[in-house]
């Protein structure tokens, strides 16, 4: 299937601390960490070549782990359900629960201190997979830059396994695209209150089964600034669409482009990048980024023709938890 674009009560609220020796602790993170995990972020952001993940809002604390020595933050550790398979599907799919694990760079061959993390991430990510619903198997994955050759390989240490690549890509500048009309009947629109979530989930689900983007997704990239999704209807029956936003940089941002088999190679997926991007533009991005497989060879070709070009690659591990 050809698809476009791609697509985060063993513990309370209540620090818990975790003494492997006497000068570090690995412990939950607390709303004063703030100021110091900012400081982290930035050194170890510096080159822009990692994938460091924010701690979101106070609900995800609960995942996020931080390594401390002398007082000073050495290290973060989080874990995220990112994939939820609804009940109802094909028993072969599979809940997916992310890892992101980053010391500061000069500690990025110390596998100790990795260790100190990565156990208390294991326990947390098997809380999570409690809630989730059966009877499908659950893998625990971590996805790195490339470029990440000390982190890679202390993923594939424990037991996981290449399981495919995203380019990060990215368009400069404010020149516009001119796509082909779309053709009659069909009908494109911004998303407005009267879209029905339902049908979004269930074309998305028919689109990426293994990986549906699901309800509490959705409604978390709604509160993003300036979110908007377009869609294109035959009929009123929603057949494509794409989602689009400003993050926390200014920068805009494209996700979910997708359109249903019967109806893909009239232009439609081109039709929705070129009105994603004048959206974006209209908010004053000057570029905008997206993500999508490596072996995805007709979004690549999608993209390209549109001025996007390779940032970075990311590689992803997985095995089962």
């Amino acid at each position: 299937m050809l698809q476009y674009g791609y697509r985060s009560n063993w513990i309370n609220h209540a620090m818990v601390v975790f003494c492997y020796m006497a000068e570090t602790e690995v412990r939950l993170f607390t709303r004063e960490d703030f100021g110091q995990l900012g400081e982290m972020y930035q050194v170890v952001t510096a080159n822009d070549d990692v994938v460091f993940w924010w701690v979101g809002e106070e609900a995800e604390w609960p995942n996020v782990f931080l390594a401390i020595e002398g007082g000073r933050i050495v290290g973060k550790g989080q874990a995220s359900v990112m994939t939820e398979i609804p009940p109802g599907s094909s028993a072969e799919r599979e809940h997916v629960i992310f890892l992101n694990l980053k010391t500061l760079p000069h500690r990025a061959a110390d596998y100790s201190l990795h260790e100190r993390l990565y156990e208390p991430l294991l326990q947390r990510a098997h809380a999570l997979k409690q809630a989730l619903p059966g009877p499908y198997r659950t893998m625990i994955a971590v996805g790195n830059r490339s470029t990440e050759t000390h982190n890679n390989a202390f993923f594939q240490s424990k037991g996981f396994v290449y399981w495919k690549s995203l380019y990060t890509m990215r368009r400069e500048g404010s020149s516009s695209i001119e796509p082909a009309p779309l053709a009659s009947p069909y009908r494109c629109s911004p998303w407005n209150s009267e879209d029905g979530v339902d049908e979004y989930l269930a074309a998305d689900r028919e689109i990426w089964p293994e990986a549906p983007i699901g309800r509490e997704a959705f409604a978390a990239r709604q509160k993003k600034a300036s979110w908007t999704a377009f869609v294109v209807r035959e009929h009123g029956l929603l057949v494509g669409s794409i989602m689009a936003w400003v993050d926390e940089d200014g920068d805009g941002a494209i996700e979910d482009v997708f359109v249903r088999e019967p109806w893909r190679k009239q232009g439609i997926a081109a039709y929705l990048l070129a009105r994603a991007l004048a959206y974006l533009q209209a908010c004053g991005c000057a570029t905008a980024t997206l993500q999508v497989e490596t072996a995805n060879q007709s979004a690549l070709s999608l993209y390209r023709a549109a001025g996007f070009q390779v940032e970075s690659e990311e590689a992803r591990y997985r095995r089962e938890l």
